[in-house]
């Protein structure tokens, strides 16, 4: 019995860009980076090759992209990745030294253009996960973790960082990145990067001008300055911003719902404060206390327990450093060791996260009613890998319903569960030291049930009570702003306010009148006379509050 075996043969096309441009592609990515766009980026930078070349600048960008997608590998080896799939062409393989030298020859400036192109908001306003009410939720936050080599010229660009109390120095240079990120989709508005010398708050005023009156910010208690607020409030953007809860602002109005109003700079601001108690699967209860700041002053469109849940959206950032930091490079140490290639090597690692968030939110709402927080980015960066190895869809859809859209809806995430656990690092060498007061559990639990409760401002607030509690009790601005509303027109003296406020140290309290004048506050109507400015008259008080507000200032 014999047995026949048919082999059937079959061809493949594959739609490359002609000659020496061949090798300058990103598989199906390059439809978000097509040859057009990156052609003209070169032109406006002015580092389109003067002749052509065996390696022509196009070709460099795309280089210089894949390097972020094979962090792993040499220059040689991931030019094998980019012509693997076209060797019915023959195409000539550089060296070492030429590619290098091509990385020089581009430089910084189309890399950075490119990601402003693509950098931005990328789902619909109905997307769901994207919007609360009309405006866009977006993020700031900062990542300090990317390690760059420990070479001299990159120590004296960056420094090292310190651990702990013992002054001895982490092992790598540390860079510290701070992005604005669309929380829907962790898709990157913008990002700056520099020296962790440097905090935060300074390189996020960089981001403030892409903020807009269609976004509405959220961010953590690195950014409370009373400056950078009415910056960031300036811009249009609504805020919603977590405040250390034992600042003590100046009351100016009390709110149905138990918020209040505040003025900062001539600005009004809500606070709200929060008890969050989350109950787990095996009975245990946690609880913590938040205190909010937000310009949504309406506490009817916006109740306090609404906003509350929201804030918890500001996460997302997190998990986008995750996805860059952790998935997209593999945790590696970057691999330029001067300045110029350094940041040409994070544009491009940038420019490739945002494209694929860009492939993945795009696949996501084909099927209407999806969050994209489903969608699963190594999934993602596993199909644009393979198709940039076979150089498929690289001007056209994937054959046969593949490509990355296919591998986003095949293996989308579950729901997301309400989950807890400790801020915990993993590093055992970490410069951030132990929190004794941590009561969240270690491993993560699912949460049952959540509750949340508006904290009301306290009637013992509104009064001088020594019996208070020290977080609630009012401060000394707040007192002083309360006795002068009593005769909101007298010409006040720091004698006179010491006396009624049971005030010892009368030179410290005429200093701290002297810093309030600019401030807004106080009026400096002549020499050691201050009245209350206009602004913090506040609404008309009932008869019933005007005298507890006496009887509190004068027992």
């Amino acid at each position: 019995m014999s047995q026949q075996s048919a082999i059937t043969s079959f061809t493949r096309t594959i739609t490359v860009a002609r000659g020496v441009f061949a090798p300058g592609h990103l598989g199906e990515l390059t439809q978000y980076l097509p040859f057009e766009l990156v052609d003209d980026v070169l032109t406006q930078t002015r580092t389109t090759q003067h002749r052509l070349r065996l390696l022509p600048s196009r070709v460099g960008v795309y280089f210089v992209l894949a390097l972020g997608i094979f962090p792993g590998l040499g220059y040689e080896r991931v030019w094998d990745r980019l012509v693997s799939g076209l060797g019915a062409l023959h195409l000539v393989r550089p060296s070492e030294k030429a590619l290098r030298d091509l990385r020089r020859r581009i430089g910084v400036a189309p890399l950075k253009a490119l990601f402003d192109v693509v950098a931005g908001p990328v789902a619909q306003p109905t997307t769901p996960g994207t919007c609360y009410r009309r405006w866009r939720t977006v993020a700031f936050d900062g990542c300090s973790s990317l390690l760059a080599p420990d070479q001299p010229r990159i120590r004296a660009l960056l420094g090292k960082l310190r651990r702990g109390r013992s002054g001895t120095f982490e092992g790598y240079p540390h860079l510290r990145l701070m992005a604005l990120c669309e929380t829907g989709t962790r898709a990157l508005i913008g990002a700056v990067f520099g020296s962790t010398h440097r905090g935060e708050p300074h390189y996020a005023d960089q981001l403030l001008p892409l903020l807009d009156d269609t976004m509405l910010l959220l961010a953590d208690r690195a950014f409370t300055g009373d400056d950078f607020l009415n910056r960031a409030a300036d811009t249009g953007a609504q805020l919603l911003v977590r405040m250390n809860a034992r600042r003590r602002p100046a009351v100016w109005a009390v709110l149905p719902d138990g918020s209040f109003l505040t003025r900062i700079n001539g600005r009004t601001f809500r606070f709200i404060d929060v008890d969050i108690t989350a109950t787990c699967v095996d009975g245990t209860r946690i609880g913590d206390t938040y205190r909010l700041l937000t310009t949504l002053l309406d506490h009817r469109t916006d109740p306090a327990n609404r906003l509350a849940r929201l804030y918890h959206e500001r996460w997302e950032v997190e998990s986008a450093f995750l996805a860059l930091r952790h998935t997209l490079f593999a945790g590696r140490v970057l691999r330029s060791t001067d300045r110029c290639g350094l940041e040409q090597e994070l544009w491009a690692l940038l420019t490739v996260y945002q494209v694929l968030r860009r492939a993945m939110c795009d696949a996501v709402e084909t099927r209407p009613g999806t969050d994209p927080d489903r969608a699963c980015f190594t999934a993602a960066l596993h199909s644009a890998t393979d198709q940039i190895i076979t150089a498929t869809a690289i001007t056209g859809p994937a054959p046969d319903n593949g490509g990355i859209a296919q591998a986003v809806l095949d293996n989308l995430l579950p729901p997301r569960r309400p989950r807890i656990s400790a801020r915990k690092v993993k590093c055992p060498m970490s410069r951030y030291g132990v929190t004794s007061e941590e009561t969240r559990p270690l491993p993560s639990r699912n949460i049952m049930h959540l509750d949340i409760t508006v904290i009301p401002h306290s009637e013992h607030a509104h009064t001088a009570d020594p019996t208070a509690v020290a977080d609630t009790a009012p401060g000394r601005r707040e007192q002083v702003l309360r006795l002068l509303r009593t005769e909101p027109n007298r010409d006040w003296s720091p004698r006179e306010i010491a006396d009624a406020l049971q005030i010892n140290h009368v030179r410290s309290l005429s200093a701290q009148l002297g810093q309030w004048v600019p401030q807004g506050f106080l009026n400096k109507s002549g020499r050691g006379r201050y009245t209350l400015h206009s602004q913090w008259l506040g609404p008309t008080p009932s008869p019933a509050q005007t005298v507890q507000l006496t009887h509190g200032l004068t027992a």
